[in-house]
């Protein structure tokens, strides 16, 4: 199974496997099912999560049925507990949307709920991050998890969600953070696949962020609160959920006008 999963997602398309995904979901969360982990997205318990990773695999990382990653269930559980994200009458954008939420998002009743991506079939609009099509001040909360290391401009990029941000709105900005370096790890120069692997992680990563990915969120006019949510959880919690212990959420709020 890691091998499988490791030559899929680095040999097909997103899109392709976001297609392919629908039929094979539902078999894979039967056939997995069990007692010692537990997706709280679903609220369903597994025998075992599947391994995921471009080019380490982590094991237990992969829900079988929503196909949340550990930073997914660990938002979804900040979300949950710990904002107004499903109680309040709220504008969303959600900037390449990821599977294991846009089912619930696009059901909640108390969301008006817009997904964005150049690519994406899950994006409801289609179209360039550093170029966005909304008024200013147009959303009350917004998600774009891990999509700002894949893009060249990133500066350009967070100044457009801040633009496109309601006053005292939300963003959850999350991006692979390497906590050993200060600084971001970045060159242009850089196009080959196997460098960018070695370097940057993964093969369309552009930067590996460092530290000081927060002074950029500051710099476009946030106020940042990077928050280390698996602090709430035992160890125990830790590993029935399949969160990682020092995974970062980086809470970003538009207090005022520019």
């Amino acid at each position: 199974m890691k091998k499988l999963i490791k030559f899929l997602i680095n040999t097909i398309p997103r899109p392709y496997l976001i297609w392919w995904s629908n039929f094979f979901s539902p078999i894979l969360d039967i056939y997995y099912r069990g007692s010692k982990f537990s997706d709280p997205i679903n609220g369903k318990s597994y025998r075992k999560f599947l391994p995921y990773g471009y080019v380490k695999q982590r094991e237990n990382a992969l829900s079988p049925g929503t196909l949340s990653l550990e930073r997914h269930r660990l938002l979804w559980m900040f979300l949950k507990n710990e904002t107004v994200f499903f109680k309040e009458k709220i504008k969303v954008l959600h900037i390449a949307p990821e599977q294991s939420f846009y089912k619930i998002f696009k059901k909640q009743k108390n969301i008006s709920y817009t997904t964005y991506d150049l690519n994406s079939p899950l994006a409801s609009i289609k179209g360039d991050i550093c170029d966005m099509p909304f008024k200013d001040n147009s959303f009350d909360f917004l998600l774009c998890n891990h999509v700002l290391e894949h893009i060249e401009d990133d500066q350009k990029a967070i100044s457009e969600i801040y633009r496109v941000l309601n006053i005292n709105g939300t963003a959850i900005l999350q991006v692979p953070i390497n906590e050993n370096s200060k600084k971001t790890l970045e060159d242009n120069l850089i196009t080959n696949k196997k460098e960018r692997i070695e370097k940057f992680g993964q093969y369309d990563h552009v930067r590996l962020y460092g530290l000081d990915y927060f002074e950029r969120l500051k710099k476009a006019g946030f106020k940042v609160s990077p928050i280390k949510y698996s602090s709430n959880f035992t160890k125990k919690e830790i590993e029935k959920f399949g969160i990682i212990e020092d995974e970062i959420i980086p809470v970003c709020k538009k207090l005022i006008k520019n």
